[in-house]
C-alpha cells in the first residue's frame, strides 16, 4: 500500500465513573472522531472504563498496539480519583513524576491569579516519565504525550483546545469527506440500493441513519470517502436511485 493510500487509525479510551454511571453524558468522542478525520486519521474503537488503575493499564495497552494512535479523555484532574496518568504509566512500566514545565505553567496561571499551587493542584502536572506537554491554554493544567498516546482533559471545552494545539501535529493520510442526502423512506424499501451503490464505490462508505417523525419513516444517507471524486460519483448515484424509486431527496439530509 502507498503512503497516499495508506489508513491511519485511532482508538478512544474515556476514562471516568461519572461517565459510565450516567452522571456525566460523554460528549468528547464526538468533537474527537470529527478532528481526527480532518487530520487523515479514522477513529476505530472506543472503550469506556472506571477509574481503576488495572482498567486503564489493560484498554491502554490493547488500543496502543492495535492503532497508530491512543487518546484518552478524563481523569487528569486534582483530586484523588485522577489516575489517569497513574493507570498508562503502569501499562508503559514508567515511573510517574512531576514535569517541571507543567509545574511552571501551573504556577503561572495560579499566580495570575492571586493563588498559589497546592499539593493536589500538583497533581496536575504529574505525567509517565519522558512525556512530553500538550497545551492548555485554558486552565493551565497541560494535555501529556507519551509514545502514541495523547492524553486530554475530560471536560469538552478543554479537550478542544487541547486538540487545536496538535492540529497539524500527527501523521495522517487524506481527510475523510461526506455528503448527506435525507429521504422520506423506510431503510428496508432501499437496504438494496444501498448495497449495490456502495459496493460499486470501493472508496466509499454509506451510512443509514433512519428517524421516524410526524407518523412518517424515512433516513439520511452519509456518504464517506477520502476520495472528492469518487464521493461526487458515488452520491449522484445514490441519489438517481433513490429518485428512481420514486422518493424525493433533500441534498444535506432532512
Amino acid at each position: 500500500m502507498s503512503d497516499d493510500a495508506r489508513i491511519w487509525t485511532a482508538g478512544l479510551l474515556v476514562i471516568g465513573d461519572e461517565i459510565l454511571s450516567g452522571r456525566t453524558q460523554d460528549l468528547n468522542v464526538a468533537q474527537i472522531g470529527t478532528w481526527l478525520n480532518l487530520q487523515g486519521i479514522r477513529l476505530r474503537e472506543v472503550r469506556m472504563v472506571p477509574d481503576r488503575i488495572e482498567a486503564i493499564a489493560e484498554a491502554t495497552n490493547a488500543l496502543r498496539a492495535r492503532y497508530d494512535y491512543l487518546f484518552t479523555t478524563g481523569g487528569i484532574g486534582p483530586t484523588h480519583d485522577d489516575i489517569t496518568v497513574d493507570g498508562i504509566a503502569a501499562a508503559l512500566g514508567l515511573p510517574v513524576v512531576v514535569h517541571p514545565a507543567a509545574r511552571a505553567a501551573l504556577e503561572a496561571y495560579y499566580a495570575g491569579r492571586g493563588q498559589s499551587v497546592n499539593e493536589a493542584r500538583l497533581r496536575m502536572a504529574r505525567v509517565p516519565e519522558g512525556a512530553e506537554l500538550i497545551e492548555n491554554r485554558f486552565s493551565g493544567a497541560p494535555g501529556i504525550k507519551v509514545g502514541n498516546i495523547y492524553i486530554l482533559a475530560g471536560v469538552p471545552r478543554i479537550a478542544a483546545m487541547m486538540l487545536d494545539a496538535l492540529t497539524g501535529m500527527l501523521e495522517g493520510g487524506r481527510p475523510l469527506l461526506s455528503r448527506t442526502l435525507g429521504c422520506w423512506a423506510p431503510e428496508s424499501e432501499v437496504a438494496e440500493l444501498l448495497e449495490a451503490t456502495e459496493k460499486a464505490h470501493e472508496r466509499c462508505q454509506i451510512g443509514s441513519y433512519p428517524f421516524f417523525r410526524d407518523g412518517k419513516a424515512g433516513a439520511n444517507f452519509v456518504v464517506r470517502s477520502d476520495d472528492e471524486a469518487e464521493l461526487e460519483a458515488c452520491t449522484s448515484e445514490l441519489e438517481r436511485g433513490l429518485r428512481g424509486l420514486g422518493h424525493e431527496v433533500t441534498e444535506g439530509g432532512i
